[in-house]
């Protein structure tokens, strides 16, 4: 009885993540097409979604390129509702990829843009991921970052010390061999940085 009801917790709380994940609210809020028009995307381009969730930018790039998408999730879950959302669009351009944002199961320099979406906050240590991310992008290859401002003055989630300064992120992706490129706040309290992979 015990394990069916921690069951259920479990899938009450993961439906109303992706609840949250796919709102209207959010759409509003962050339209995904309004992220993707601060980068150049050819319809060649190979990309991949570090911690895609439930497809929220996977999707519309997807029906921008020709080229796979990489859906890069630890949650097999959230794949699976990526899947079903490509499905159900038509859309055949999509490959799952169940894995961690520090061990990324790509080839070295394959990939022309990543994507990370209020991800890189949830994951530690930062200069460790940037490298992984540096290590799957194609020289003159761009990353584009949305995260949460650390400031005093926004206090919605997620919690203050997880989240990284807008400057301390240029700093560290500096550091990790790339030009920051475009450098902007889509509301007070969340930033876009687009960075180009240098060449070593």
């Amino acid at each position: 009885m015990q394990k069916n009801q921690i069951n259920f917790q479990q899938t009450k709380k993961f439906m109303n993540k992706i609840d949250f994940l796919d709102g209207v609210q959010r759409k509003e809020f962050l339209p995904p097409e309004e992220i993707l028009s601060r980068l150049s995307i050819n319809k060649s381009d190979s990309i991949l979604d570090v911690g895609a969730g439930s497809g929220f930018l996977t999707i519309p790039v997807a029906k921008m390129v020709n080229e796979t998408v990489f859906a890069l999730d630890i949650d097999q879950r959230m794949l699976k509702v990526i899947q079903a959302k490509a499905k159900d669009r038509n859309i055949e351009n999509i490959k799952l990829l169940h894995g961690n944002i520090d061990n990324i199961p790509l080839p070295a320099e394959s990939i022309d843009i990543v994507l990370a979406s209020l991800i890189l906050h949830e994951v530690r240590p930062l200069p460790e991921v940037i490298n992984q991310i540096g290590g799957v992008l194609k020289i003159g290859g761009h990353l584009l970052c949305l995260e949460y401002e650390k400031d005093e003055r926004f206090v919605q989630d997620p919690p203050m010390n997880i989240r990284i300064k807008s400057s301390e992120l240029e700093e560290e992706l500096t550091k990790a061999g790339f030009n920051v490129v475009r450098k902007q706040f889509t509301q007070e309290s969340i930033y876009i940085i687009v960075a180009k992979k240098k060449e070593a």
